[in-house]
């Protein structure tokens, strides 16, 4: 692999001091449902890669957690040579073979349960869906409840209307099966563990 190749492909500056960052930043929007994060991102992210799922798949992937790529990042030579040259990661045979999954890019929003949803004896080994969110629509709002949120926090998210809630609160419904979800938009992240209950208003 040459110099040019190599450079164009280059993760984090300092690997180990920015994915221990970035990781504090990850579990913290795990871990308060609804809440915006900002993420520290790459110098370099392939395009149409968003910054913020750059920096999740640099920060929680390696040799063993195969990754799912939407087709448009599937078809893109300089996604597939960052993930695995900064990460090591297989692309994953299918949606439901898994660890991680990036989807959004086509313009669509996927159905969770085409991901592995884990099992009861290992119900971690889900999928983790990192969602990007680049739809300029005001999304529609709705109450979160559960581990993190004290009382019921209100939260919206571009392009996100009641419909595909109701398709995340279903998610929650399999509970503790089910995936887990990272929504991207730039450089910023919110978390919606499948621990998170979702209550949409007339419905």
């Amino acid at each position: 692999m040459g110099a040019m190749s190599t450079a164009i492909q280059r993760g984090f500056d300092d690997p180990v001091h920015d994915s221990q960052r970035a990781f504090r930043a990850i579990m913290a929007a795990l871990a308060e449902p609804g809440l915006e994060m900002a993420l520290d991102v790459p110098a370099f992210v392939p395009e149409p890669l968003h910054p913020a799922a750059a920096t999740i798949l640099l920060t929680l992937c390696d040799y063993d957690t195969p990754v799912h790529l939407e087709g448009v990042l599937a078809a893109r030579q300089g996604v597939r040579d960052f993930l695995g040259f900064n990460t090591g990661a297989p692309l994953a045979a299918g949606p439901a073979e898994a660890a991680f999954a990036v989807a959004g890019y086509n313009g669509g929003l996927p159905d969770p349960t085409q991901f592995s949803q884990g099992t009861a004896e290992y119900p971690d080994r889900s999928t983790t869906l990192i969602l990007a969110l680049g739809d300029a629509r005001p999304g529609q709002a709705v109450g979160l409840r559960g581990p993190g949120i004290a009382d019921m926090r209100t939260t919206s998210l571009p392009g996100i209307d009641h419909a595909y809630w109701r398709v995340l609160a279903n998610n929650r419904a399999a509970y503790p099966l089910g995936i887990d979800v990272i929504f991207t938009m730039g450089r910023r992240i919110v978390g919606l563990p499948r621990s998170t209950r979702i209550a949409i208003q007339g419905g």
